[in-house]
């Protein structure tokens, strides 16, 4: 049956290709953001990952919010994107998945250079109007994949962004379960693997539960970059059940 499943990605991504190229030039900002949580939801549900979102007390992100999560898989942006459509940033090695990173591209991804400060400076002022103009923009702090169980320190620069903007920071821990609750293997997306071997070992694994916590907004009022990126580290980290270790990056 996975190769049922590996066939029916292709076919949805082909659809996104042609939604992207065909779609997207004739709508408004309002349409293409409803066809890219559509097509989110449905390539999930493809995939066998049923989102949940819990905390929904906090209520949806608001506008005007810089999103932050903890990294595990190539899943989490669409997992993100299932509840709410989000402007992301990401690195520039996505760009080089094939189709899915063209697609990623065409629904608003930014593209950073890892390790090029440059590039961070080159798109920060965007980023800033962005959330001015009351788009969600949202990034992973780690910078990259981290294995479940565990939380990678966090880069601080991003959050600059927040400060700029006068806009809080919304905080979400996610986590991939199987049916016993317990932290599910196949969502790990890390090490040498590619975006390809991912896609086979989640269509070949049992289904899974992506659990999506939503946490309390954080005021960046008087704040520095390096005292949110720690607040929102600590508050991911003890959602998560994960020790934390004081580790941010500037």
């Amino acid at each position: 049956m996975s190769g049922w499943r590996l066939l029916r990605v292709l076919l949805h991504l082909i659809i996104g290709l042609w939604t992207c190229a065909i779609v997207f030039p004739l709508t408004d900002n309002a349409g293409r953001q409803r066809r890219i949580r559509l097509w989110s939801i449905q390539l999930l549900a493809i995939c066998r990952v049923q989102v949940t979102l819990s905390n929904p007390q906090n209520s949806v992100a608001a506008a005007r919010a810089l999103i932050v999560a903890n990294h595990v898989s190539w899943l989490d942006i669409f997992v993100i994107n299932s509840i709410q459509t989000c402007q992301f940033v990401g690195k520039s090695d996505i760009r080089d998945w094939p189709l899915l990173g063209w697609l990623c591209e065409k629904g608003g991804t930014i593209f950073i250079a890892r390790g090029k400060q440059r590039d961070v400076r080159r798109i920060f002022q965007g980023l800033v109007t962005s959330i001015e103009a009351g788009a969600r923009v949202a990034f992973f702090p780690e910078g990259t994949t981290a294995a479940q169980g565990s939380i990678l320190p966090f880069h601080a620069n991003l959050f600059e962004a927040a400060l700029d903007a006068k806009a809080p920071v919304q905080p979400y821990a996610l986590r991939y379960l199987d049916d016993q609750g317990a932290l599910h293997p196949a969502a790990d997306f890390i090490g040498d693997m590619t975006f390809a071997q991912s896609m086979l070992a989640i269509l070949k694994a049992p289904p899974m539960k992506a659990e999506l916590i939503q946490l309390t907004p954080i005021d960046t009022t008087g704040s520095h970059r390096r005292e949110l990126a720690v607040i929102a580290r600590s508050a991911i980290a003890e959602a998560l059940g994960l020790a934390e270790k004081d580790t941010v990056e500037s």
